[in-house]
């Protein structure tokens, strides 16, 4: 598993009962994740702590029960990279940061930073930027594509926090494929592609998206806009039952077959802290040139 533990500003605290406690730069959240299929608490005393509980409904969705005083906004800083990320909740128990995607976030800067040339990325269902700022702070220039354009104001607004404002990125309201469809019928070409597609969701024209049938065409896609010497590929998954292994496979009928490289997949986590619990958080697929 790929684990990230270089997070000063925020901690998974416990996980029991179905949910995650979660520190985040002073304010404690707790949330439903469904991975956590036990009732032991490591730290009972804890849990009474929290400034929001995130509750789910019985008729879908649900709503965050504020215990204490919560600031509209606020950040949490991953020093390794030099970021900064605003943290809001929000609906559907998110906070605007997935903090396991750090582990990638290193994987990738150290290839941009080594890569000795100009590297152009494009990022898939950029949401608020993590990755995006990630790449701008190792020196890529940077496409960043949500189809939210809430979201795509807020990247900005990460950005910004990080002293990233005046790196070329590129922010795009778009629907992600139609997006890469004329990106291809353009000629445009990108250095490396990070994709984090959702499990399944709704086009602007309501048309379906369920990742498992429309992945492996994504992919198909974006590796017609790799440019002749293109660097790393990446794609998180956070679908149940898709493994790593299938990310692998994708990777090496798509990129290995016409680049050659190399690929790995794994589950990333995040650490639970004073145990030796690990909190799997998805999966992702890598591939990259050496």
């Amino acid at each position: 598993m790929w684990i990230c533990d270089k997070w000063e500003d925020y901690q998974v605290l416990d996980i029991a009962c179905g949910q995650k406690a979660e520190d985040w730069n002073g304010y404690l959240l707790i949330r439903p994740d469904p991975q956590v299929i036990w009732n032991e608490k490591q730290k009972p005393g804890l849990w009474g702590k929290a400034h929001a509980v995130y509750h789910r409904k019985n008729t879908g969705g649900g709503f965050w029960d504020v215990k204490k005083k919560l600031p509209e906004k606020w950040s949490v800083a991953f020093p390794p990279l030099g970021l900064k990320f605003y943290i809001k909740p929000m609906g559907f128990k998110h906070t605007g940061l997935f903090p396991e995607q750090a582990a990638n976030w290193m994987w990738f800067s150290n290839l941009i930073q080594n890569a000795g040339r100009p590297v152009k990325v494009l990022n898939l269902f950029a949401y608020t930027g993590g990755a995006t700022a990630a790449a701008a702070a190792a020196g890529a220039s940077v496409a960043h594509v949500d189809s939210s354009k809430g979201m795509v104001s807020w990247a900005k607004e990460n950005l910004t926090l990080s002293g990233l404002k005046d790196r070329p990125v590129r922010y795009l309201v778009d629907d992600a494929i139609k997006f890469v469809d004329r990106e291809n019928r353009r000629g445009n070409r990108y250095d490396a592609v990070i994709m984090d597609p959702p499990s399944y969701g709704r086009g602007p024209g309501g048309e379906v998206w369920k990742l498992e049938d429309e992945l492996y065409m994504l992919v198909q896609k974006c590796v017609s806009l790799l440019s002749d010497s293109p660097l790393f590929f990446l794609i998180n998954s956070y679908t149940t039952g898709l493994q790593p292994a299938v990310l692998s496979d994708i990777l090496k009928l798509t990129l290995v077959k016409k680049h050659g490289g190399t690929v790995s997949s794994d589950e990333i986590g995040l650490p639970v802290s004073d145990s030796d619990l690990i909190l799997p958080c998805g999966a992702s697929g890598r591939w990259s040139a050496i």
